[in-house]
């Protein structure tokens, strides 16, 4: 017999209203795992990770002479609160330049974005410096990954850093990065070598190519130029201001 043709009565009720109280739990079967209030993220907030970056061990040789260069991250915590740790530098002829260690407590807000609060000590040539940091840190339309942060020490000193890289994937194991960082100083420190404004502009670009994911040898190409007060600082210490690297390196994540 044709259902068509059944009778409205022999219809089931559509179900609405409160699920009845011996319903199946909908997370019975998750593993733990729930709907966050991150719109578009499926996560725990009990499940706690960590990750170790070496983004650049390397060694230069420049028109300025030889050394090593490292920008290392390293995070733990779970999908809304982490502590993290970063820290870059470079020595040359066997004496440390400069080098910077921050330790942040990052919030995210969004998906791809979160908020960085914490501390950073520089080192290196000149006297040690201490900052209060206040940043944000995330991924823009495109993959293109940035940092971008405001440091506040004593005395009334401030600085800012910016920092922007992207992976361009020639192949599915070779792998170009191009990378910006640029920093600001609200007034000269002398004794580190630094103006006022806008102090060193450095650009790069390091091809890599990925052996496995997590281990990458790479080599490549950067550029450092100071600029205003600290250019003419730089030339009266070295005698020279523009700086070309040829970089050789290692990327290694776990």
């Amino acid at each position: 017999m044709d259902s068509a043709g059944a009778p409205p009565a022999a219809m089931a009720p559509m179900q609405g209203g409160r699920a009845p109280d011996d319903a199946r739990d909908p997370y019975a079967y998750s593993g733990g795992y729930q709907r966050s209030t991150m719109p578009g993220a499926e996560t725990s907030d009990a499940l706690q990770m960590g990750a170790l970056i070496i983004d650049q061990l390397e060694a230069v040789e420049s028109n300025q002479g030889s050394g090593a260069g490292w920008d290392v991250q390293a995070w733990y915590g779970g999908p809304f609160n982490r502590a993290w740790l970063r820290s870059q530098g470079d020595r040359r002829e066997g004496r440390t330049e400069t080098a910077s260690l921050e330790g942040l407590w990052f919030r995210s807000y969004h998906p791809f974005w979160g908020t960085q609060i914490g501390v950073r000590q520089d080192f290196g040539a000149g006297p040690n410096r201490t900052w209060a940091a206040f940043g944000v840190q995330g991924a823009t339309p495109y993959w293109y990954m940035v940092e971008a942060t405001a440091y506040v020490g004593d005395g009334g000193r401030t600085a800012a850093r910016l920092k922007a890289s992207s992976d361009l994937r020639l192949t599915q194991r070779l792998v170009l990065r191009p990378e910006l960082e640029a920093n600001l100083y609200g007034r000269a420190d002398r004794a580190r070598g630094l103006g006022s404004g806008l102090t060193t502009i450095q650009t790069g670009l390091r091809l890599r190519y990925e052996i496995r994911r997590e281990f990458a040898p790479y080599v490549g190409v950067a550029w450092n130029r100071a600029f205003g007060e600290t250019e003419d600082l730089r030339r009266a210490a070295a005698g020279s201001n523009d700086e070309v690297q040829w970089v050789v390196g290692v990327k290694v994540w776990r």
